[in-house]
């Protein structure tokens, strides 16, 4: 029954060298079945090979983070330690409520084809017709706002208690920054959320 599905797998490993090699990628390897090829497919042909030329390829694993992996991403914080419950219902609640009010505002003064501002169940969503959708959301057990941007993708924002703003960590960007140069550049009009 083995032998059945073994000119599959084997074309199925053989497009996969191509592609790495097209790529110049780095090929990791899983175990080839003893019976496919002459003792595995990564090994030197012998007699039974349908390979041809030589196929070996080296394979590395790591399960250690790399030194760049932490440098990309932020360290993890315990959200409740830094701000309680309350506090950040607040905060969010405010943030939330008062970019409600300043889209609803600007969607009076612009003429965007299907603009429309909604807030129902803690998430405000901005559509912007055909320009793509903003959804805005708490995110209680991580104390931070969750926004979803058709230009920048999604992005978590912090409280910065010195800055008095919910700051992205990854970029720096300040979500109401973010959200003036987005916005106003999709419409055409500038738009101040502060």
């Amino acid at each position: 029954m083995a032998s059945r599905f073994a000119p599959r797998l084997l074309l199925q490993r053989l497009s996969t060298l191509r592609r790495a090699r097209r790529t110049s990628s780095i090929l990791v390897a899983s175990e080839a079945p003893a019976d496919v090829g002459g003792g595995g497919l990564f090994s030197p042909p012998g007699p039974r090979s349908a390979l041809g030329p030589r196929c070996v390829s080296r394979v590395s694993f790591s399960t250690r983070p790399s030194a760049l992996d932490e440098r990309q991403n932020p360290a993890a914080i315990d959200y409740r330690s830094l701000m309680s419950e309350e506090e950040f219902h607040t905060l969010a609640d405010e943030t939330i409520h008062d970019l409600l009010e300043k889209f609803e505002e600007y969607g009076d003064a612009i003429q965007v084809d299907g603009y429309e501002v909604d807030y129902g169940n803690h998430v405000l969503t901005l559509k912007l017709g055909s320009l793509g959708t903003y959804v805005i959301n708490k995110q209680t057990p991580n104390r931070q706002i969750w926004l979803s941007s058709p230009v920048s993708g999604p992005a978590r924002f912090d409280w910065d208690s010195t800055a008095k703003t919910w700051v992205y960590r990854r970029t720096k960007a300040a979500l109401l920054q973010l959200l003036e140069g987005e916005v106003g550049q999709l419409c055409g009009e500038p738009i101040s959320l502060r």
